[in-house]
């Protein structure tokens, strides 16, 4: 039983890279070239397994018994046993226990009704009387279910081999009996609707000691009756008396070696039939199909190993109780936090760039420049509020008295008031800041994830020392607000009053027209530009999709794309506000609204346009760009007024009262600008001296030193079992690759490869129907005496068809129903014209 050297040196590399990828607990989608055994019940697969094995192992008995996939390793070795990865160490020596085995095992997974699944029983077995051959054997196709199987058991069983044989590294051997119709073949045909042209497939004839008497199956062992591009070979199992009786195996391979070499019919094919050619038949085939696939095999591992190459090195020479190596560690990983961070908030660029959102100081910048001012816009004066407020302050003020002259202490108290009301949104702008800080030391400290203890102390560290900042930010802005809050400049520059000669009618002027003057001093120039999507419309007037935004100082248009030629609308901006939507429980995106201040239709039939973005950043930055274009959002209201104040006021101010809160409301408006532009100028600045540059500052000159005086080093430089695991998988995984493309490596080139047979013609897989009506043989057996009725030999099997038997010993030809001509060659050897059938 001596197979190909070539064979020797290749099949243990597959063995060996299963070894590589699934004793060491490694997963690597690998398509590692096998045999998978195919065909239908009884139809003798078990018999070749144990053939090949040398030793019964395998379940017998009716119906489906192989009702799991079977990954089969022959392995060639001194000693005799078997071994399952599912109980790995364990030796069945006794093959009756391997046999148990497996009944238990597929007993565990589908139960006891006769059901299938697709999960392999992985088995061993080593031998002296082995070729090195990796097989699957399969569940044969059953038509009739049975017990509680399903209805749909021989589709079930179809899927299942048809995951395994359409692989392109699978090699097929399609079993047949012998003493059945070869051309409806259940093996044959999946084999052909797997393997369309035939490559990977190899038939086997099985039970040719149990055909007629009179009859066999040479025609197609020669591949000349239903070819196969890699043609047929013949076995001889034991039968089920044998086998109860218990027949040596030995003894049944030289009876069936002894069969082929009497039996007149195949005595000249006996070199080419049995149990051992078969070994060598597929070894050959084996071999062939792994040098085929041992290119992609190491480009697949080689790029692996690459990939995991410089994450490995660190762990080459790592000893994680070394003293030293414990203290190199932590000053590495705080010099990297130092730069991570200083990088995050200085955006000097990293090889990890956050491309999802923004963060670290683009969302400072984002806080300072688009959310701050926002908030600070939503604070200001509702109109008719302030009037109110004016007005009750200026009655007060005067008393009893009739008022004369426009009070000048009205003007600080409502000024005051406003001033007062920046508190909030420059508190939460320094909150907002903390939060992002936050954010950026627990991001930049998960590089210390080996060593927990050392980064949660790391975290504790700077995040104090930010909370003990932040504190003294919030004060210091409050004694900015405190400051404002303190004196009145009305002298100043930018001030509408009287200090400057400017009259009372100016000022209101100026006021009324503020916002359209900001609109033509900026131009209709674009402010911003992106898609949106508008959610408050239907799906069947243009909602539910994304469309291209253009947001300029006088007007709101969108565009199909970003192109910018099919445009949908174009709404102006003038009497529009904005104002905030409730995010949906099932929405993702983020929404708000324009609507007109004088109820009127914003968008055709609608009184609002809600507009959404996928996240919290879009939303702020477009509601800054529509508050520079001079839309600006509802006012937050502090006092629940009712609206009989609001009317008793309006209605009952007299013209004088109502020219002195007239006076009031633009000097007021113009006071609060200025202290509304040194808000939005100073706390920015307040918050990145005192709290941003100063826990920078803390990292780089501090942290370190405040983790040496928190105690035992050694103790927060303790590696997490997490990453002890992580590089032992690490350093396995790398090892693996390395050792399986060493292994590739040290195959030999002087492996011979058999060329690959020319293509035959097999569209008899796909006419079965056709020629059973034909009246067609339904089995390859032939009578000695002549060749069945109406089997055609194939033009190509002609020149190479063993010489005649002589006239005598062969019966007349039936009369074909349209005879045709015979071609040249059988007629030059004196043989008759074969039956061509008729063509209804």
């Amino acid at each position: 039983m001596a197979g190909n050297v070539g064979m020797e040196q290749l099949i243990p590399i597959v063995n060996k890279l299963q070894d590589a990828f699934t004793q060491l607990g490694v997963h690597m989608q690998l398509d590692l070239p096998q045999i998978a055994v195919v065909g239908g019940q009884s139809a003798g697969k078990s018999s070749v397994l144990e053939n090949f094995v040398g030793r019964d192992f395998l379940p017998r008995g009716s119906g489906i018994v192989t009702r799991r996939p079977l990954i089969l390793q022959l392995i060639h070795g001194p000693v005799e046993y078997g071994e399952f990865l599912h109980k790995k160490g364990e030796k069945f020596m006794n093959f009756d226990a391997i046999r148990k085995e497996i009944e238990d095992d597929t007993d565990r997974i589908t139960g006891n009704n006769k059901g299938i699944s697709n999960l392999p029983i992985n088995l061993r077995v080593y031998s002296p009387n082995v070729l090195n051959l990796t097989l699957i054997d399969l569940p044969g196709l059953t038509k009739v279910p049975i017990g509680d199987q399903p209805a749909d058991i021989e589709q079930q069983i179809r899927s299942m081999i048809m995951t395994y044989i359409t692989k392109e590294s699978c090699l097929i051997l399609a079993v047949t009996p012998a003493n059945s119709d070869l051309a409806n073949s259940d093996a044959l045909q999946l084999s052909k609707d797997a393997d369309p042209d035939g490559l990977r497939t190899i038939g086997v004839i099985t039970k040719l000691d149990l055909m007629d008497e009179g009859t066999d199956a040479r025609d197609v062992l020669e591949n000349k009756l239903l070819p196969l591009r890699r043609g047929y070979v013949g076995v001889v199992n034991r039968s089920q008396k044998d086998i109860d009786g218990r027949k040596d195996i030995k003894a049944a391979m030289a009876a069936e070696r002894k069969f082929f070499l009497s039996h007149p019919a195949y005595r000249h094919l006996a070199e080419r039939c049995g149990t051992p050619y078969l070994q060598r038949v597929l070894n050959q085939q084996l071999t062939n199909h792994i040098r085929e696939t041992l290119p992609a095999l190491r480009d697949k591992l080689q790029k692996q190993y690459l990939s995991m190459e410089k994450e490995v090195e660190q762990y080459k020479h790592f000893r994680p109780d070394d003293p030293a190596i414990k203290t190199k560690a932590m000053l590495q990983m705080i010099q990297q936090l130092q730069n991570d961070f200083e990088r995050a908030i200085e955006g000097s660029g990293s090889a990890a760039i956050n491309t999802a959102e923004l963060s670290g100081g683009a969302k400072i910048n984002r806080l300072f420049h688009e959310r701050f001012p926002y908030e600070i816009v939503r604070m200001e004066f509702d109109e008719k509020e302030l009037r109110r407020d004016i007005a009750f302050a200026i009655r007060n003020i005067h008393g009893i008295r009739v008022g004369l002259f426009t009070p000048d202490m009205a003007f600080d108290a409502i000024v005051k008031t406003q001033i007062a009301r920046l508190k909030e949104p420059s508190l939460k702008c320094v909150d907002l800041v903390v939060q992002e800080l936050t954010n950026v030391v627990r991001t930049t400290a998960m590089k210390m994830s080996p060593y927990p203890r050392l980064q949660e102390e790391t975290e504790r560290i700077i995040t104090s020392h930010i909370r003990e900042r932040e504190q003294l930010c919030k004060e210091n802005i409050l004694l900015m607000n405190d400051c404002e809050l303190a004196y009145m400049n009305t002298n100043h520059e930018d001030f509408i009053g009287f200090a400057k000669g400017s009259t009372v009618s100016d000022a209101q002027q100026s006021s009324e027209s503020g916002s359209q003057k900001a609109r033509h001093k900026l131009g209709n120039q674009v402010i911003r530009k992106g898609y949106m999507n508008i959610t408050n419309l239907g799906i069947m007037k243009g909602g539910g999709r994304d469309y291209w935004f253009v947001l300029t100082s006088e007007s709101l248009s969108w565009f199909k794309d970003e192109e910018e030629r099919d445009k949908k609308y174009m709404l102006m901006l003038d009497s529009l506000k904005l104002k905030d939507i409730e995010q949906g429980f099932m929405s993702r995106r983020h929404v708000f609204a324009l609507y007109n201040l004088e109820n009127r239709n914003v968008y055709k039939d609608h009184k609002e346009l809600q507009l959404g973005v996928e996240s919290q950043d879009e939303l702020d930055s477009w509601k800054a760009s529509f508050l520079r274009a001079g839309v600006y959002p509802e006012k937050v209201s502090e006092h629940g007024s009712s609206e009989e104040g609001s009317n008793e006021t309006s209605t009952s101010m007299d013209p004088q009262l109502e020219r002195q809160v007239e006076t009031i409301r633009n000097l007021v408006d113009s006071y609060m600008k200025i202290v509304t532009k040194t808000t939005r100028d100073l706390v920015p600045k307040i918050v990145m001296h005192l709290m941003i540059n100063n826990t920078k500052q803390f990292i780089m000159g501090e942290l370190l030193a405040h983790l040496y005086a928190t105690g035992d080093q050694a103790s927060m430089m303790e590696e997490s079992p997490e990453e002890a695991h992580k590089r032992e998988e690490m350093l396995r995984m790398y090892h693996a690759c390395k050792d399986a493309l060493k292994i590739i490596g040290d195959v030999s080139m002087a492996t011979v490869s058999t060329p690959v047979p020319p293509p035959v013609k097999d569209d008899w897989l796909g006419a079965n129907d056709s020629m059973l009506s034909r009246g067609g043989p339904p089995s390859p057996g032939v009578q000695r005496g002549g060749r069945g009725a109406g089997a055609p030999l194939p033009a190509a099997a002609a020149s190479r068809a063993p010489p005649p038997v002589p006239a005598g010993g062969r019966p007349a030809p039936a009369v074909p129903t349209r005879p045709t001509p015979a071609p040249p060659g059988r007629q030059q050897q004196g043989l008759p014209p074969p039956l061509i059938p008729s063509r209804r």
